[in-house]
């Protein structure tokens, strides 16, 4: 299935299939928003700069976004509880393996 996703950090609006956690653009964390793909399709020019316009304020983007609970349940997931706890930061860069140039996804 497909799910509507905002990064934060490089301000755009993905359309990924599956549940994902982080951008395929800047490898920052990911918000599931609550938006159906059917909906956002649908959705005129100015309706998703509106949306979008809503995503970039932090208010809306917590109105907008849903929590995937299901992960919880991953083999991932289970394993990342299980590591040794580090400093919490804000770094998106913090929990990634090391970043590659190559995998960088162009958006144009």
């Amino acid at each position: 299935m497909m799910y509507i996703h905002y990064c934060k950090y490089c301000r755009r609006i993905h359309i990924l299939n599956g549940h994902k956690v982080y951008c395929p653009a800047c490898s920052g964390k990911l918000t599931e928003l609550a938006i159906s793909y059917i909906k956002y399709v649908n959705l005129g020019r100015p309706e998703r700069a509106a949306l979008k316009e809503k995503c970039a304020s932090e208010t809306g983007l917590v109105e907008l976004s849903v929590e995937y609970r299901m992960h919880r349940y991953s083999k991932w997931f289970r394993s990342m509880q299980d590591a040794p706890k580090a400093a919490p930061t804000d770094n998106k860069q913090a929990a990634l393996p090391e970043y590659s140039q190559r995998l960088r996804v162009s958006a144009l």
